[in-house]
């Protein structure tokens, strides 16, 4: 089974997320808990919590299809101590409204180096990061999201994951989440059914399909290896249809919630039901 939606609005309580992935057919969503922009949000209320359980519910939505966005101001790699302090409480806070929704997976880019420190450096803060919220959180796994390598961005290869994820004690509760225009902007030629092999094959090697809860499927803007981030409507960028549909038909995908962060949330319904269609 594959859980296919797309990251929408928590606008007015995060209680009103579950109700809009419904509108748009989803069998999985993702959210922000909290305003992505800013650092302080107000704590939830039993309303926003009970109301989220409820719909959830209504609408048949477990944990096992749901994944939040952290905030994209946090850097868990941030070199300068004050500022490193400041993002890990952030996530601390993140993590923790997870708890109170009774959510089981929060998604987070990794970090980057400022071109402070070396890379191996950051990736063992991020590690570190990790470790600090786990051991006053629970239930909640830490799944880090492969990024672009845009700047100082660390994430950009699956080694530096793997690597990040090493460095975590408790392995139960880390994962990651392959974002697909990510991944092309990165030099992983997914574009083709030779690329699209030889991607997932390094992934299982060096990662491990065990490790994977979530993605986000996104076509790109940019071309390949080119390290821009810049998300496309599925089939209208440079990767096309072909991984998304053998995305869908590959069995090694099943089980984790597949999210749209496509520009375009007009086609947000038309594209989730591309998706159920090649998955059936």
């Amino acid at each position: 089974m594959k859980y296919i939606g797309a990251h929408v609005s928590a606008a007015g309580g995060v209680q009103n997320a579950p109700v809009r992935a419904h509108e748009i057919g989803a069998t999985g969503f993702a959210l922000f808990t909290k305003n992505q922009r800013q650092w302080k949000a107000k704590p939830l209320t039993d309303e926003n919590i009970t109301g989220f359980k409820e719909n959830c519910e209504k609408f048949g939505y477990t944990a096992n299809m749901i994944i939040p966005h952290d905030s994209y101001l946090i850097n868990l790699g941030h070199p300068e101590k004050a500022a490193l302090q400041k993002s890990r409480d952030a996530f601390l806070d993140e993590m923790q409204r997870c708890e109170q929704l009774g959510i089981t997976l929060l998604n987070f880019h990794p970090g980057s180096h400022l071109n402070k420190i070396g890379e191996e450096d950051c990736l063992k803060v991020i590690s570190d990061s990790i470790n600090l919220a786990l051991e006053q959180t629970s239930g909640v796994k830490a799944v880090i999201e492969n990024t672009a390598g845009q700047g100082t961005n660390m994430g950009f290869r699956f080694e530096q994951l793997a690597a990040i994820m090493d460095g975590v004690k408790d392995k139960s509760r880390v994962g990651v989440c392959i974002d697909t225009a990510h991944a092309f902007a990165a030099g992983y030629d997914i574009s083709t059914d030779e690329g699209f092999d030889e991607t997932f094959q390094a992934f299982d090697d060096i990662i491990g399909f065990d490790k994977l809860l979530a993605m986000h499927l996104n076509d790109s803007k940019k071309e390949l290896g080119t390290k821009v981030d810049r998300h496309e409507s599925l089939g209208d960028g440079y990767i096309g249809w072909l991984p998304f549909k053998r995305i869908m038909q590959d069995d090694r995908f099943n089980g984790i919630p597949f999210i749209l962060e496509t520009p375009n949330m007009d086609r947000w319904a038309d594209e989730i039901a591309k998706l159920k269609e090649f998955a059936e």
